[in-house]
Formats: structure tokens, sequence, C-alpha cells
């Protein structure tokens, strides 16, 4: 998986860079086809906010989530995305009709 992060309006600093890679490298654990997640971290007053978008195979993701510190919200945006893949996985993986009738076969 390559992660592109990118600052809008801020310097982004290598213990920062490391904690966003660190906590968003565990998204491969849910998900084994993510191919690219690119990262934007702005702030704007004193919200701290964090966007992504995540391509995936067959589909494209985006969340953004903010906090009072940039930390929080990473980690907020974290909760966001693993929710959207387990939704996405589910959605390739459930045949719940197609597994009625085979039990109706027999």
């Amino acid at each position: 998986m390559q992660i592109q992060i990118s600052g809008h309006q801020i310097e982004v600093t290598q213990a920062l860079r490391d904690h966003v890679q660190s906590r968003l490298i565990k998204l491969d654990k849910y998900f084994d086809n993510v191919t690219s997640l690119a990262v934007v971290l702005s702030v704007e007053k004193l919200q701290h906010r964090v966007e992504a978008t995540l391509s995936a195979a067959g589909c494209t993701l985006h969340a953004e989530a903010s906090d009072g510190d940039m930390y929080a919200s990473v980690d907020a945006l974290l909760d966001k995305l693993v929710a959207q893949l387990r939704k996405h996985k589910e959605k390739l993986t459930a045949h719940h009709r197609s597994a009625g009738r085979e039990l109706r076969a027999e």
C-alpha cells in the first residue's frame, strides 16, 4: 500500500508523518487489496482536519475527521475508514439469499 501524506497550509513534521503511517498501515488487516491512500492534513483556526482517499480493488473510499488535536483527528479518521472497509467487505462476501437456497435444496 502506498501512503501519500501532504499538508495544506501546514508543515508535516516527521513525528506526525510517522504517526499517520503507523496508524493507517493497519488498514491492510481489514482489507487485503488496498492499493493507495492519500492523506491531507490541514489546520483551520483551532480545528485540525484530516482527509483521506483510499483506493482499493473495486472501490474508492473517502473520509474526513476534525478535532482540536491532530493526533486525535488521525485516530478518528482511522475509525471511520475501518468502518467503511468493513461495510465494503461485507457487501462483497454477504450472500445470504444463496446460502438459504442451498440449505432448502438439501
